[in-house]
């Protein structure tokens, strides 16, 4: 172990993995600006292209019906409350029309632990999904949603995994990871699975040969020593399959929750983090900005403190704003914040395929100096 942070910083600079005792060393006594110039370099190393993407997709939460408790979520009910749905089908088709009129190519497909859905009737949707969508994605269905799967088909998860492959489900999202420590999860949580069970819907997803991202929500009520530990499980999964696409951390929203009364992680607090991940995660490739809890110039920030991706267009977001964090940005907004950050914007699919041309080259606003670091 390096027992200096520039130490650490450097090394991570120049390639070599940061451990478990460095990472906690950097969460507690590493500065916002140095964390950061280091997830720069890091970042440049393995992203030298003058590109910055994003993509085009749309969340569609197909019900807020679900059977967990978790503190930290405004936008769950119960099954027989007046306010709960399962959107009608020909609804969540419209939807898709209108994310693909908008260029997009993927819709984000997640909803709670609904316990009166089968199996088979997530299979007929992905099946409707891709008879008329047949060129859509869909990022579908996170790994507490999965496993539930399998206590309501009495399946094995890898027969769940594939009936829901070859239904249609083209990827899965990070979602429901919030911190992957026991501790943390079964304090904010109930109903919800710990750790290894988040881990092994990925392993065995991966193993099927799926691709998938990760995520962490944080500033509740983990130590840093558990954002650590969090980006640790990622590392090792990700050292053992290789299929992760890309790493999404951002704050947890508190308003409207059972967990209002704790002090919302501000900026500083999501930057010096997203940067640790960077710095932390030297297998998974891609990291995203989180605009969406943040805001546009934060995001826009992100591009130097670690992130090669301004995430999604996000047409329609629900749990999040639920929570009373409404930010919203128009796709010229999105490249232009790239542009102005000094790198071309590109737009891509899920597994950071471009799917444009590149136009025009990466130009600086007059006087800036931020892309020197």
């Amino acid at each position: 172990m390096l027992s200096t942070v520039p130490a650490i910083l450097q090394a991570a600079a120049e390639g070599r993995r940061v451990t478990f005792e460095e990472g906690v060393l950097l969460a507690r006594e590493a500065g916002l600006h140095e964390l950061g110039r280091a997830a720069n370099a890091v970042c440049r190393r393995l992203h030298p292209e003058p590109y910055r993407t994003y993509n085009i997709d749309r969340n569609i939460n197909y019900t807020n019906v679900c059977t967990a408790v978790c503190d930290f979520c405004a936008f769950y009910r119960k099954v027989d409350d007046a306010d709960a749905y399962v959107l009608d089908r020909p609804v969540l088709l419209d939807k898709i029309r209108e994310t693909v009129e908008l260029g997009g190519d993927q819709i984000l497909l997640q909803g709670g632990l609904h316990p009166r859905l089968s199996l088979a009737w997530y299979e007929e949707l992905l099946r409707d999904i891709k008879a008329h969508y047949p060129q859509v994605n869909v990022h579908g269905f996170s790994a507490p949603e999965i496993y539930h799967f399998t206590k309501v088909s009495k399946q094995p998860l890898r027969t769940v995994l594939t009936r829901l492959r070859d239904a249609g489900l083209g990827s899965l999202p990070g979602g429901g990871a919030e911190i992957l420590v026991d501790r943390v999860r079964k304090e904010i949580t109930r109903g919800k699975v710990l750790t290894d069970n988040w881990l092994d819907v990925h392993r065995v997803w991966h193993e099927l040969g799926g691709r998938s991202t990760a995520t962490m929500m944080f500033g509740h009520v983990e130590t840093l020593e558990e954002r650590v530990e969090h980006l640790e499980r990622v590392r090792q999964l990700q050292d053992e399959t290789s299929g992760f696409t890309a790493f999404i951390a951002w704050t947890f929203q508190p308003d409207h929750t059972d967990m209002a009364d704790v002090p919302p992680a501000g900026a500083f607090e999501y930057l010096k983090t997203q940067a640790l991940a960077r710095v932390y995660l030297d297998n998974v490739p891609n990291i995203q900005s989180s605009w969406v809890t943040q805001g546009a110039k934060i995001g826009q920030l992100g591009l130097y403190f670690g992130a090669n991706d301004m995430g999604s267009l996000m047409i329609e977001e629900n749990v999040v704003s639920s929570a009373g964090t409404v930010h919203h940005l128009t796709l010229e907004q999105i490249r232009r914040s790239i542009r102005e950050a000094g790198f071309i914007p590109r737009q891509r699919n899920v597994f950071y395929e471009y799917l444009d041309q590149a136009t025009g080259p990466a130009e600086l606003p007059a006087g800036s100096s931020l892309a020197a670091g």
